[in-house]
């Protein structure tokens, strides 16, 4: 009977001894069952907050998926200096009657829209290319001719400076007691979420809308021919000129011969991609109002001090517009950044390598 005794003893002590060398305590136990429950209900990855304007990061959470803005910019020189323009995405500049230019800024983000001054009346075919990108469009007032009939044929979702009221424009008042009137318009940006709630716009992007480029992934010049510099004459007294800084890798602007600045970001305007679209502009049945064919043509593209020639087209008044390498006629891979657009006719841009012994080449 000891001897069985003995033989149990003896067991228990080698399962004890087994259970504290070999074994798992429950303890250890139920921090691997934890480990292996937190695995399996990570949670799903953050989708890119990418700007589908730039190409890069910082949209905040509410923007993601949703339109952007597109604001139209008094360029008249009796305007300046404009204000909000700094923080615009993408940049277009077109000729209007009497050889003066207008502008379109686009920002990728609606919720981090600055006041924009200042801000004027819509030409027919810059809402046409706004919405190619879907955009929620602001103007003050409209052309009668072309401008307020366009508005409503294509049916773009647009606020009215002249019609809306204050909740999202007005007239800056330090502006007045030195410019006309109609220079001190001014979009209220910090209250667009709320014009869009209010009004109940659509803010979600549409379906198969994506990022207004083909953007590479590492910046990367577009050929092996220089550009440092480049000049769209719009007319014999506006004219847009752009400088690259290496260092910095953009193109600087200048108005008619002097810096293009955002009064209120005390910066001068910056581009890390420039886009010349030549096509044809006319009077409109013999009025000063232009006539812009927005279908396509070609032009160049310059970025990180380089260009090449490529051909652009936009298929309808809803499509967003495509760019393409000439040469190979695939779709244009463009570096992320902020982008100018002109729109404007053939032999009115000069470009230029300046470190060249021949610096300048007339485009055709």
């Amino acid at each position: 009977m000891k001897k069985i005794v003995l033989l149990l003893l003896s067991l228990v002590m080698v399962l004890t001894c087994f259970a504290g060398c070999g074994g798992k305590t429950e303890d250890e136990t139920t921090t691997t069952t934890q480990t292996t429950t937190q695995v399996t209900t990570t949670e799903a990855p953050v989708p890119d907050n990418v700007n589908l304007l730039t190409g890069l990061k910082g949209l905040s959470d509410e923007a993601v998926g949703k339109r952007p803005m597109a604001i139209m910019i008094n360029n008249i020189k009796a305007s300046l200096p404009q204000y909000g323009i700094y923080a615009a995405d993408i940049i277009y500049e077109i000729v209007t009657e009497g050889g003066i230019t207008r502008m379109m800024a686009l920002y990728g983000d609606y919720t981090k829209v600055p006041n924009v001054c200042s801000v004027r009346s819509c030409r027919y075919y810059f809402p046409i290319f706004a919405h190619g990108y879907d955009a929620v469009y602001f103007c003050f007032g409209a052309n009668e001719t072309l401008g307020y009939p366009t508005l409503k044929r294509i049916k773009i979702d647009y606020f009215d400076g002249k019609t809306y009221g204050s909740l999202l424009f007005g007239r800056d008042a330090e502006r007045r007691k030195t410019m006309a009137t109609e220079h001190t318009g001014y979009v209220k940006g910090e209250n667009i979420p709320k014009a869009l709630k209010k009004e109940k716009v659509r803010t979600d992007l549409l379906e198969g809308k994506s990022t207004a480029f083909n953007f590479l992934t590492t910046p990367q010049a577009p050929s092996d021919k220089a550009c440092d510099w480049a000049e769209i004459k719009f007319s014999y007294a506006y004219y847009s000129t752009f400088k690259y800084n290496e260092s910095k890798g953009v193109y600087y602007k200048w108005h008619s011969g002097k810096a293009h600045r955002d009064s209120v970001a005390d910066k001068q305007l910056a581009f890390t991609n420039l886009f010349i679209l030549q096509t044809d502009i006319h009077n409109y049945k013999g009025k000063q109002i232009q006539e812009v064919d927005w279908k396509g043509g070609d032009g160049y593209y310059i970025s990180k001090g380089a260009v090449t020639e490529i051909k652009w087209e936009k298929k309808n008044e809803k499509a967003s517009i495509k760019f393409f390498d000439k040469k190979t006629g695939e779709e244009l891979k463009v570096n992320p950044g902020k982008s100018y657009i002109a729109v404007c006719k053939k032999g009115q841009t000069t470009l230029k390598n300046t470190k060249a012994a021949t610096t300048t080449n007339k485009a055709s």
